[in-house]
This record gives C-alpha cells, sequence and structure tokens, in this order.
C-alpha cells in the first residue's frame, strides 16, 4: 500500500495540481457564472417591458444561483487544493447571507422603484423616482419621523428609571428577590397582551379604572387617545412599562459584577453616595449602559405593536411610528411599491443613525473611563 493511499488525511497542495485540472475548474465556473448572470439580466429585462423572452417569476433565477454556488464550493477544492477546504468554513455560509439578506434587498429595491398597488388589476410598472417625490411631500411619514424622534427621547427616561431601579434592588432590601421577580413581569408580556390590558382596558374612556380615577381627580373627561399630545405620552408609558424591566436586568448584572474593592476604597476616601456613584459607579457601569440604551434603541425603532392595536396610529396619525406607518400602507392601502421604498429609506436611517451613535459612545465611554 502506499503512502498515499495509506494517508486518510492526505492533503493535495496547490503545487501538486495540474493544469488540465485547473482549466476544467475554472471553465465549470465561468460558465455556471454566465448561465446565472444570463438568467439575471434576461428577468430584468422582462420585468422592465424591453423584451417579450422571460419567466413568470424570478425562481429560476434563485435556482441559476444556487447553480453557481455549488459549483463555486466544488472548484475551490478543484482549483486550490487545501486552500479551497479551508474557504469551505466560510463560503457556505457568505453564500447563504448572499441569498437571504443581500439578494431579498436587491429585490425589494426592485419594488421600491415600482408602482404596485395590490388593489390594481394594472399589476406591478416601473415608476422611476416617482415614489421618492411622493415620500418628500408626504407629511404624514414626516410627522412618523417625528415621532420616532419623539419617542426614542424618551430613552433617556426609561434608563434613568431603570438605573435607580437596578440600584435600589442591589441594595440589601426586604423581599429583593420577590421585586425582581415582579419587576420583570412586564417584561414576559408581550406588547399586544400590554395593549389590550392596558390600552384598550385600563385606560378605556367611560368603563376604565384609569379613566375611572381621574373622573375622580377631577378630569371631566378623561381621553388619554383623543389628544395627541396625551395619546404620544401614553403610548410612550405602555412602551415605557413593558421595556424598562429589559434595562433595569442588564444594568443590575452590571452592578452585581464592579469590584467591591474598588466600592469600599471610595468609601474609605471619605466619599459621599453622591460621589461614589457619579465617579465611580457611573463611569464603571457606562460599557453596560451603552450596550442596554443601544439595544433598547433597536426595540424603539421597532415600535408598532401596541400603536397598531391600541389607536391604529390615531388621532390623524399623531402616534405612528414609522413601522406603524408602513405597515398601514401595506395593510390598508395595498401600496407595496411605496411602502417598500419607505422601509428602504427607514433601513438606511437607522445603519448610518446606529453606526454614528456607536462611534460617539465608543468616545464617550473611553473619556469617561479614562479619567478613572
Amino acid at each position: 500500500m502506499s503512502t498515499v493511499e495509506g494517508d486518510l488525511l492526505h492533503t493535495v497542495e496547490a503545487g501538486s495540481i495540474s493544469a488540465s485540472r485547473r482549466f476544467w475548474g475554472r471553465t465549470a465556473l465561468w460558465f455556471s457564472a454566465a448561465w446565472f448572470i444570463a438568467f439575471f439580466v434576461l428577468q430584468g429585462a422582462h420585468e422592465l417591458g424591453w423584451t417579450e423572452s422571460g419567466f413568470a417569476n424570478w425562481r429560476p433565477v434563485l435556482y441559476a444561483y444556487f447553480l453557481w454556488a455549488a459549483v463555486l464550493c466544488v472548484t475551490r477544492v478543484v482549483i486550490y487544493g487545501e486552500a479551497g477546504k479551508k474557504a469551505l468554513f466560510v463560503l457556505p455560509a457568505a453564500l447563504f447571507v448572499v441569498s437571504m439578506v443581500v439578494f431579498p434587498l436587491v429585490f425589494a429595491l426592485w419594488i421600491g422603484f415600482s408602482d404596485w398597488n395590490l388593489a390594481s388589476s394594472a399589476g406591478r410598472r416601473f415608476n422611476g423616482l416617482d415614489n421618492v417625490r411622493r415620500m418628500i411631500a408626504d407629511p404624514f411619514y414626516a410627522n412618523a419621523l417625528l415621532n420616532m424622534i419623539l419617542y426614542g427621547l424618551a430613552i433617556a427616561v426609561e434608563y434613568a428609571i431603570a438605573f435607580g431601579l437596578a440600584l435600589l434592588l442591589n441594595q440589601e432590601i426586604l423581599a429583593r428577590k420577590f421585586w425582581r421577580v415582579t419587576f420583570l413581569v412586564p417584561l414576559m408580556l408581550s406588547p399586544v397582551a400590554v395593549s389590550w390590558m392596558v390600552g384598550k382596558s385600563m385606560l378605556e374612556t367611560r368603563f376604565g379604572p384609569i379613566a375611572r380615577l381621574a373622573r375622580w381627580l377631577g378630569w371631566e373627561n378623561p381621553s388619554f387617545f383623543g389628544d395627541p399630545m396625551t395619546a404620544r405620552l401614553s403610548i410612550m408609558i405602555m412602551d415605557a412599562w413593558t421595556f424598562i424591566p429589559f434595562m433595569m436586568i442588564m444594568l443590575l448584572a452590571g452592578l452585581q459584577a464592579l469590584s467591591r474593592e474598588v466600592l469600599e476604597a471610595a468609601e474609605v476616601d471619605g466619599a459621599t453616595k453622591w460621589q461614589r456613584f457619579w465617579q465611580v459607579i457611573f463611569p464603571l457601569m457606562l460599557p453596560v449602559s451603552v450596550t442596554a440604551v443601544m439595544i433598547r434603541i433597536i426595540f424603539k425603532l421597532k415600535l408598532a405593536d401596541i400603536i397598531i392595536t391600541v389607536t391604529s396610529g390615531g388621532p390623524g396619525g399623531a402616534t405612528d411610528s414609522v413601522t406603524s406607518f408602513i405597515y398601514r400602507e401595506y395593510r390598508d392601502r395595498s401600496n407595496v411599491g411605496y411602502g417598500t421604498l419607505l422601509a428602504l429609506v427607514y433601513l438606511v436611517i437607522i445603519v448610518v443613525g446606529m453606526t454614528g451613535l456607536m462611534k460617539i459612545s465608543d468616545r464617550i465611554v473611553k473619556r469617561m473611563t479614562g479619567r478613572l
């Protein structure tokens, strides 16, 4: 038995691969790539109305992509040997991300520049920048963006409350474990359940217990969702009640991880409770705080459940978030093309905004922790 036959872990180095093997590997790769590109261009031209030839849908293009992806993985090994095997640890995952994320985004961009109303028998047609002009002139979308700024600013208050609760529950108080579980109950409820339990029941104008209490206190006609500012405030309170426990538990975990020696040293040096908090605890908690706030912002940017269930964006779109407004564009008006463009623009705003916030917060954390 030869050495190669007996070695089950035999590897093929790039130098031992024949020229003909490389040639046929590259030929198969280029042929599959050309096949995929031809299908993609043909279907694109058909969708734009440039040619009668094409497919009924994009499914053949997806099959051509899968064929090219499989050939690409195989030819990595055929052409590069052992180095190609190493690439297989990453390449399938990258191709999967392209098929499940990149391709749908490209297709969404395609739809976003189309006039496609499901209530119309005309079907989908390319309309250029008409949706962009409509978005710029849409006062309801601008109002939804403004609402998101207001909802986002409310996170500062939520963070302060969550930090206070975390500090309280980190102390040796009576029934500490009971209070920890109690404060986590809202987080265990779905936003839809909170909407019905609080928004539709407790805040109900005629028979809700909170409305009755408001009348008893002197508010003649309590309407929590009739006035725009009151409705926004009510939405903020319900959303905060649901997600403050999330930040609280993250901050509590950070407080419990703090070094006791540092806190004891500050106490020995004569620092007051406020000085220990502001000059020691708060700076040390900044990394955890930034993480909690960033995750909370992500959840806030997706705010829709409570709004859709309680107010449906009313009164007059005053409580709409961008997500709920896009949802109503799809559901109520069946504007698939316009709604998709709004979603894409919102995605760009989120990516740019979150990237900027992360850079700013990173600088603040480095500056504050550098003082310690």
